[in-house]
């Protein structure tokens, strides 16, 4: 869609609520297609179990809004692009789905976003990491909501550099999120003094990861940093773990590691790194009693994507019921005018171009002395606030910002 297209799609929904007028619920249901991996290497970051907790957050709602029983479908997308879009087309334009959720690759977000504004349905994104999303690839039809690149590398980059890694080699999964993380990266190891010498971009996925190690412990890079996830992940650790790749002298970054990542690692493999994340089941009272019912149900602690699914289904159930209506531009205004206050965060804010801005905590893998149990991995280091972990505004190219 051309970006005259987006401004006149997003100038009609003003429109339409200045005047007051709504859609009423379109359909005798509110229907949810839940779209994640579900068999590959992003299978536990969200997967299954982000069904489970969307599943959850409809059973606390009541199982219906405004007297609509409330719907969901679900598919495995195979982090294909291709599978991803014929199966939100189909949904949209033959099944009369509301909204689409869940969306882990940021190649599958960023093609099914494009149909969702051509069709006028919502995506709410809370797997995909690429901070392009809510940027060059905004649209008034889709909200990214659980973390991007830019905290990631305001958050793990910025603290390794301050510790004394100047010198970086980056290694990336050669797809959209990896570039942009790659990219945000860069920005900050730059303006922290640091330098970029060499960058290295696998297949995705890729299950060996030997050459690539041994390329990046020749490049004698202070830090070595990994901007890939899941599987990808694991495996490159512990490949380097293998090659002796931080016995060396090296220090090994993991710009986005999950929960899961870290439990199959084991605390002794994965001590001491440091990691950005939006969440984590341990935090509080709060967080701990949704995790504890989250365990019974899944028999696993939650990642932050499958607490942001859950918060994020609340949102959007919410906005229905307030506004009686399940129009994508309606319900996105409501839920743009209403702070986010529950066991995902407090105070967050959906921002003009999508973005979901709330803190996000730089933290660091226990050590086997330090860890109490199975799921006592992390400790938090420090709270970046939301003004300072996203992009700002002012450096924004989407066309939806006004408030430059």
């Amino acid at each position: 869609m051309t970006m005259m297209k987006k401004l006149l799609t997003s100038a009609v929904a003003s429109a339409m609520m200045a005047t007051g007028a709504q859609a009423a619920i379109s359909n005798d249901t509110v229907k949810i297609g839940y779209l994640a991996d579900m068999s590959g290497t992003y299978r536990d970051l969200a997967g299954p179990n982000g069904l489970k907790a969307m599943e959850m957050a409809i059973a606390d709602f009541g199982g219906e809004v405004n007297g609509k029983k409330i719907e969901v479908v679900s598919a495995d997308d195979r982090n294909s692009a291709d599978v991803a879009s014929s199966t939100v087309r189909r949904w949209v334009e033959n099944e009369n789905v509301d909204l689409v959720a869940g969306l882990v690759a940021s190649s599958v977000s960023i093609a099914v976003s494009d149909i969702l504004e051509e069709n006028d349905k919502l995506g709410i994104v809370s797997g995909s990491a690429a901070s392009s999303i809510t940027n060059e690839h905004c649209t008034p039809n889709h909200i990214h909501y659980v973390y991007d690149t830019y905290p990631l590398a305001n958050g793990t980059a910025s603290a390794v550099v301050k510790e004394g890694g100047k010198t970086w080699f980056i290694l990336t999964a050669d797809y959209a999120f990896g570039h942009a993380l790659e990219g945000d990266v860069t920005r900050v190891v730059e303006a922290n003094g640091g330098e970029i010498i060499g960058t290295l971009r696998h297949p995705f996925p890729t299950p060996d990861f030997s050459s690539f190690i041994l390329q990046a412990q020749a490049s004698g890079a202070d830090v070595v940093a990994l901007a890939n996830a899941g599987a990808d992940t694991t495996n490159a650790i512990n490949t380097a773990s293998e090659f002796g790749l931080t016995q060396s002298g090296q220090t090994l970054a993991a710009l986005l590691l999950f929960l899961n990542d870290v439990h199959s690692l084991g605390v002794e493999a994965a001590q001491g790194i440091q990691l950005t994340t939006g969440w984590y089941w341990d935090m509080n009272d709060e967080t701990r009693a949704w995790s504890d019912r989250f365990m019974e149900v899944t028999g696993v602690r939650p990642s932050m994507i499958h607490a942001g699914v859950y918060s994020s289904t609340m949102q959007y159930l919410k906005a229905v019921e307030a506004t009686g209506s399940d129009d994508a531009q309606t319900v996105r205004k409501q839920m743009m005018d209403t702070p986010i206050n529950d066991m995902f965060t407090k105070n967050g804010v959906i921002r003009e171009d999508g973005r979901m801005v709330h803190d996000m905590y730089l933290a660091e893998v226990k050590t086997p002395a330090e860890s109490k149990g199975e799921w006592d991995l992390y400790k938090i280091l420090r709270t970046i606030p939301a003004e300072e972990a996203y992009r700002p505004l002012s450096e924004s190219k989407c066309p939806l910002v006004t408030s430059k």
